[in-house]
């Protein structure tokens, strides 16, 4: 099973974190690439432009955000396989920008590989 954790970019790095991947379109705002401490920064595991405007982190579109994001990423695996690969070796935190991490695209992505882990 993937160890998979969820952070905001905005809260400091751990060493228990593991492999610390941004999981965003755009760099956010006000934070040094240097206090980031990323391993990566994975763009193309984003939700695409078009579907991230369109969701806004409305609560309301919650539901078919997932829906259309666990469809994008379905067909392109290649977006995750650096996750995939770290969660093999062991901890992954998946670092986002939302405020609301219950709605956060991390989140999603979270659910995504762990449902798909437990599919295979």
């Amino acid at each position: 099973m993937m160890r998979l954790n969820l952070k905001r970019v905005y809260e400091p790095a751990q060493a228990t974190d593991g492999v610390r991947f941004l999981v965003e379109r755009l760099w956010p705002r006000g934070v040094s690439k240097d206090a980031a401490k990323l391993d990566g920064w994975l763009k193309d595991a984003a939700p695409s432009d078009a579907l991230r405007k369109w969701y806004g982190h409305d609560p309301k579109k919650w539901e078919e955000f997932r829906r259309r994001y666990f469809a994008e990423l379905s067909r392109a695996p290649d977006r995750v396989a650096p996750i995939r690969e770290a969660a093999r070796k062991g901890v992954v935190t998946l670092v986002f920008a939302a405020k609301d991490p219950a709605l956060s695209n991390a989140r999603a992505l979270k659910e995504f590989l762990e449902h798909e882990g437990a599919a295979s």
